[in-house]
């Protein structure tokens, strides 16, 4: 063969390779052009489901639904404006209109005996609610956790039987750099288990848990005292005093705490159940959402409570079933804390509740942490 021949053979050759290349190129890019295409498809017609379906809810003939809709969005921080699609500022308002709470007594101490330190932990079996349920503490370690149902819920009731054990997880030197997670906060104060606190600045629901929404007291001292505790959603603070008895109020000023000897603090609201009366069904809101609430029984026991909420098995509770719950477990106090994405409980090395936020476990300014036995018997 002449060379003639066999350049021309090999030019055909790196022109039948270069069009095997081309062809192989193309047929990628096809494929990932119709997977693209497909999946563009797909969320188009979920969006337009789900526009449907929120419009059946906001415009369909039940008012419960539409309320239940509005009142929900309207709690969370990045999907607020869902609401705006499909009502005015002057509808949305009268939506989420609820009669005027009563203003609250301010916390009678006299109806919380506490017992502290050994006379608790010794020969304990478990803990007896108001209503003569006993509730066995079968690892005998001071705290019992138990799952809690309802109509579209579920979650778990942790119950610290020696309050003392209980303070505030927060770290105010980090304030406006960074936020914790609950298991930090849990895992720097050398605890044994948490929950979630109070609210916190997060636009868009994208703050990074640094900064308060509103006053905080750690170890006695007062921080962002200026903010006060009203918070769109209803105000109320949840606030230990030196003698481990629970506070809640809709409000209270800063001589107040200090009168009150309040060395933990925070707020969010609303108020549950204050000196054993709970609040009326009107004056809270009917959304539907993941939640955390703290309470405090006649024997000092804290009760600390989380909701799941935005999934399937568990789409979320109303403030009334919180109450509901609080009273069942005999509540003399009992205030709703920051919930939504929020709402985690952690004990003994991991979360035991399911996080609704679609980015993970959210970073937080504050938290309820309980401590190892005889760390705060003081």
């Amino acid at each position: 063969m002449s060379n003639t021949e066999l350049k021309n053979k090999s030019g055909e050759q790196r022109r039948g390779t270069a069009r095997r290349k081309r062809k192989s190129s193309n047929g990628a890019l096809r494929a990932i052009g119709r997977v693209l295409l497909i999946l563009l498809e797909t969320v188009l017609l979920i969006s337009l489901g789900l526009y449907g379906v929120m419009f059946v809810l906001a415009k369909g003939p039940s008012e419960t639904a539409r309320n239940i809709f509005v009142s929900s969005v309207r709690e969370t921080s990045a999907i607020k404006f869902l609401a705006n699609l499909y009502f005015s500022p002057e509808e949305i308002e009268e939506i989420e209109r609820v009669e005027e709470t009563v203003e609250f007594a301010p916390t009678d101490t006299s109806l919380i005996t506490i017992e502290t330190g050994p006379a608790v932990i010794e020969n304990r079996e478990g803990w007896t609610d108001v209503n003569g349920i006993f509730h066995p503490d079968e690892d005998s370690d001071g705290i019992i956790i138990e799952p809690v149902k309802g109509r579209g819920y579920s979650g778990y009731m942790m119950i610290v039987m020696d309050p003392s054990r209980v303070i505030m997880g927060s770290i105010p030197s980090s304030y406006g750099k960074e936020g914790y997670t609950l298991s930090e906060y849990v895992q720097y104060f050398d605890g044994v288990a948490g929950i979630n606190a109070g609210g916190f600045y997060d636009p868009g629901g994208f703050g990074d848990g640094s900064i308060p929404d509103s006053v905080v007291v750690v170890d006695g001292t007062i921080y962002y005292g200026d903010y006060g505790c009203g918070i769109e959603g209803g105000g109320g603070i949840a606030a230990l005093d030196g003698n481990h008895i629970l506070h809640v109020a809709k409000y209270m000023s800063r001589q107040e705490l200090i009168d009150n000897d309040i060395r933990y603090a925070v707020c969010y609201g609303p108020v549950l159940i204050s000196n054993g009366v709970s609040a009326s069904p009107g004056s809270l809101a009917v959304s539907l959402n993941p939640r955390t609430a703290i309470g405090q029984c006649a024997d000092g026991a804290i009760l600390m409570l989380v909701i799941d909420g935005r999934q399937v098995a568990s789409m979320g509770a109303k403030y009334q079933d919180l109450v509901e719950i609080m009273e069942r477990y005999g509540a003399v106090n009992a205030v709703n804390l920051d919930g939504g994405s929020s709402s985690m409980l952690w004990f003994q090395d991991h979360y035991v509740n399911n996080s609704s936020s679609v980015i993970g476990v959210r970073d937080m300014p504050t938290s309820f942490v309980v401590l190892k036995e005889g760390e705060n018997n003081g």
